[in-house]
């Protein structure tokens, strides 16, 4: 489950680097260390020794990475080797429990949540920057003027895993997405409700739709957030998520 985003790469692309937008480092006869590389640096398993060596790695590459995330009992121990060496970083999120859910979920869905149709990116574009945003801190149009993140939010709503409730004038507000979705697991992520409507309740039961939809495809449905953000954590609680590990960031 820590895994979703490399594994549904890899279950996608095989491992050529090309198709898999990165690379699978591993260290050890048994390939006992695992190390992600593309536009995350993700750990994904391996001990002090294994961690090091993906720390010589990355050095001699250079970061060009936005990120460094994972499951914290790795990713903290690698960002302490890579540090003094790399620039410092815009923010360490060191406490983000990761959650999960195998089955429906406890509350009932919002039946107004549906998939984005393709036509509606341009009505759905600007709540996925807004979230983004607010989330990560930078606006992700910076640099291509938001070509990129606009293809990206194409993609996931092509794949038929962006999710949204519009109001009667069109605006978007909730939404969230599948992020990746490996054979076993699908992660949530971009999980925002609009300003004017917070406190009303629609952060619940839209992602427990989401999770309703992941229980139909056969998924566990997962997600990680913020150690420090209680609201969010209750939700989930409440829909029916429960912690079984840790997560960090790393923000470049």
């Amino acid at each position: 489950m820590a895994s979703c985003m490399v594994a549904a790469r890899v279950e996608a692309a095989g491992l050529d680097p090309w198709r898999l937008g990165g690379e699978i480092w591993a260290s050890g006869s048994r390939l006992e260390g695992l190390c992600f590389s593309g536009a995350n640096l993700v750990p994904l398993r391996g001990q002090r020794g294994a961690i090091r060596a993906f720390a010589d790695r990355a050095r001699r590459h250079g970061r060009s990475c936005s990120s460094l995330v994972g499951r914290a009992e790795l990713v903290l121990p690698l960002w302490e080797e890579l540090a003094p060496s790399w620039a410092p970083a815009r923010e360490v999120r060191a406490d983000q429990p990761l959650m999960v859910l195998a089955g429906p979920p406890r509350i009932a869905p919002d039946p107004l949540v549906r998939p984005v149709r393709p036509e509606e990116i341009d009505r759905y574009l600007p709540a996925a920057i807004a979230m983004f945003t607010e989330e990560v801190g930078v606006d992700p149009r910076a640099g291509d003027g938001g070509a990129g993140y606009r293809a990206r939010v194409s993609e996931l709503i092509s794949a038929g895993r962006a999710f949204a409730r519009f109001d009667e004038n069109g605006e978007v507000v909730f939404k969230a997405e599948i992020g990746a979705m490996s054979a076993r697991v699908g992660q949530i992520q971009g999980v925002w409700v609009h300003p004017a409507r917070r406190g009303e309740g629609l952060g619940t039961v839209g992602t427990a739709a989401v999770v309703e939809r992941l229980t139909a495809l056969g998924r566990i449905s997962s997600l990680y957030v913020n150690g420090f953000n209680t609201p969010a954590r209750r939700t989930y609680d409440r829909i029916g998520f429960t912690q079984v590990a840790s997560f960090a960031t790393v923000l470049f």
